[in-house]
């Protein structure tokens, strides 16, 4: 598993879903689909409807990944800060149930909003 207190997911830009579709998609459940996808350098996000993938890209040769699963029923509550003038990027952080926090940096062209109403979508339920 990733470790969120030392790794940092910074600079997530949107990318197509294919991106990392064929990674991911061994994984899905019955009905599961991508819903958002971003990738900083190497590592990236994948919102679906169940669940978010954190992929974290790891050697030289970026062969080796690591996938954690979060499930939308554990998040227990999420705080967005939104671009400004001068710093423009936009933060998600998502409280997990048995996990903490998990933190996100999304560059200035993300949907944040989108994004939250996605979360609230699925924990609100």
């Amino acid at each position: 598993m990733i470790d969120f207190k030392n790794a940092n997911y910074i600079k997530l830009a949107p990318v197509d879903a294919k991106a990392f579709s064929g990674m991911i998609e061994p994984m899905f459940v019955p009905g599961e689909e991508i819903l958002q996808a971003f990738k900083s350098i190497r590592d990236g996000i994948v919102f679906t409807n169940k669940r978010i993938f954190a992929i974290n890209v790891q050697g030289i040769t970026g062969k080796k990944k690591d996938f954690t699963s979060l499930p939308y029923s554990k998040i227990q509550c999420f705080s967005v800060e939104t671009a400004g003038v001068l710093d423009l990027d936009s933060e998600l952080e998502l409280w997990f149930s048995g996990l903490g926090k998990v933190k996100f940096e999304f560059t200035s062209n993300a949907d944040v909003a989108a994004i939250c109403r996605s979360i609230s979508g699925f924990v609100l339920q």
